[in-house]
């Protein structure tokens, strides 16, 4: 287990990069970092753990060899637990072990909450066992539970599954991006969505 392949994974914004040791058809257990650390701080762990499993220490975005979001985005905890996702996503991976380290589970004195725990909390399906190397739980009232479970899993969703779907923007007639714009905004009018497709379209020499 002392030897490790360099993974990456496809991100809008670059790359999210990975370190993996053990067999790749091993139990799958995804390793996430503390504050300012990257995937190697499991270098002098992971080589005495079983090894019968497949270990993969992602760099979050903006960590280690992962690129950083664009200059100006902020860096919420939940946009970290959005790259977990993507990860399992690209790995393929149904059902895991998830081990968390610092931020992984305490991130900046509770500012931006916990990830390994949110994570699991948001895709409890998704989660085998948790492993955290400082233990502690994701607090939330229990009147907030469900409502945060809900909003938080379909922003998430929403934003793998529009990601998975982005294609090249359709070339349209001026009539037809109209037409469009009008089914997609019933509010709108013929003459509002003109004034608003003369600044919100790009001419191309295909429509």
């Amino acid at each position: 287990l002392g030897m490790f392949s360099e993974l990456k994974f496809p991100v809008p914004w670059g790359h999210v990069a990975a370190k993996a040791w053990g067999p790749s058809e091993g139990r799958p257990v995804l390793c996430l970092h503390g504050w300012l650390d990257n995937a190697n701080t499991f270098d002098k762990l992971i080589p005495l753990l079983p090894r019968d499993y497949y270990y993969v220490a992602m760099d979050f975005s903006g960590h280690g060899l992962s690129s950083h979001r664009p200059a100006g985005s902020p860096y919420h905890f939940l946009d970290y637990v959005s790259d977990v996702r993507r990860v399992a996503a690209a790995l393929q991976w149904r059902r895991f072990t998830l081990m968390g380290h610092s931020m992984a589970f305490f991130f900046l004195f509770l500012l931006y909450c916990f990830i390994s725990p949110q994570f699991c909390f948001l895709y409890p399906e998704m989660v085998e066992k948790l492993i955290l190397l400082e233990n502690l739980g994701f607090l939330l009232a229990p009147e907030d539970t469900e409502a945060w479970l809900k909003s938080k899993r379909m922003a998430i969703d929403r934003l793998l599954s529009l990601e998975a779907k982005q294609q090249t923007p359709k070339a349209r007639s001026p009539e037809a991006a109209l037409q469009r714009l009008l089914e997609a905004n019933r509010h709108l009018t013929a003459e509002g969505g003109a004034i608003l497709l003369q600044r919100g379209a790009t001419e191309t020499p295909t429509g």
